[in-house]
């Protein structure tokens, strides 16, 4: 069995696999992760091999608590993937969209495939069909952009997400979801009508934690997968163990 342990700024996700089936998912803010680790590794024994991916941070005594596992993977710029990394600065790729790609390049191979992860960033990725990784785009999520609004004026308030009615804001509130929301959504659309000028047969993959807010309101059809880069941190461990 292989434990994934995904450390974000916020939350550290915790998930199993069997047989490269998820089997087990959780996710808790960093004070918590001990408890659930402990958890985990109670429920499911048979746990061999981990690997984690740490955009945030981890302190001493919980990389201590990881080590009990006996094969412990921590992803980096250096691991072994399933593509071809043709980004021009390869160092300094997160390690939350090497996940993505490699989840890419072994679900969709030989095909041109955007993958689109809507969290605290809106990040874009491209792998082409003959497995080469080529980049993509980084933008704000959208909490980021309730905050830059409230933070960069006087008086715009700060707001909770929330899908706009209409268009056209009739309220200085309803004017922000709108322009956060749709301008998102038409961020996004924008994006893959460009990708599939260059590239008609692309197949495009919404994941992240606002994916299911932002799918319905979108014109293009994508695939929507919300254990995307938990499938692909997965296939890195698998991948780094043969």
């Amino acid at each position: 069995m292989n434990l994934i342990i995904d450390v974000g700024n916020s939350y550290i996700k915790l998930s199993v696999f069997k047989d490269n089936t998820l089997i087990y998912k959780s996710s808790d803010k960093h004070s918590r992760f001990i408890s659930s680790f402990k958890k985990v590794i109670k429920t499911y024994p048979k746990i061999d091999r981990a690997i984690i991916s740490s955009v945030g941070r981890l302190n001493k005594t919980q990389i201590n608590r990881i080590k009990e596992v006996d094969n412990v993977l921590e992803l980096n710029a250096n691991t072994k993937v399933p593509f071809n990394n043709n980004y021009g600065t390869p160092k300094t790729l997160g390690v939350d969209r090497i996940a993505l790609v490699s989840s890419a390049a072994v679900q969709y191979p030989n095909k041109n495939v955007l993958i689109i992860d809507a969290g605290s960033c809106i990040t874009y990725d491209f792998l082409d069909d003959k497995n080469q990784y080529l980049g993509g785009a980084i933008s704000p999520g959208i909490r980021m952009r309730y905050r830059s609004l409230n933070t960069f004026t006087a008086n715009l308030p700060l707001l909770d997400t929330k899908l706009p009615e209409n268009i056209i804001g009739d309220s200085t509130k309803a004017s922000i979801h709108s322009g956060v929301l749709y301008g998102i959504n038409k961020e996004i659309d924008g994006v893959i009508d460009e990708y599939r000028q260059k590239y008609p047969d692309l197949t495009v993959i919404l994941t992240g934690g606002d994916a299911k807010l932002l799918s319905n309101k979108l014109k293009n059809s994508i695939f929507a997968n919300s254990n995307f880069l938990l499938e692909g941190l997965n296939f890195i461990l698998d991948y780094n163990s043969k």
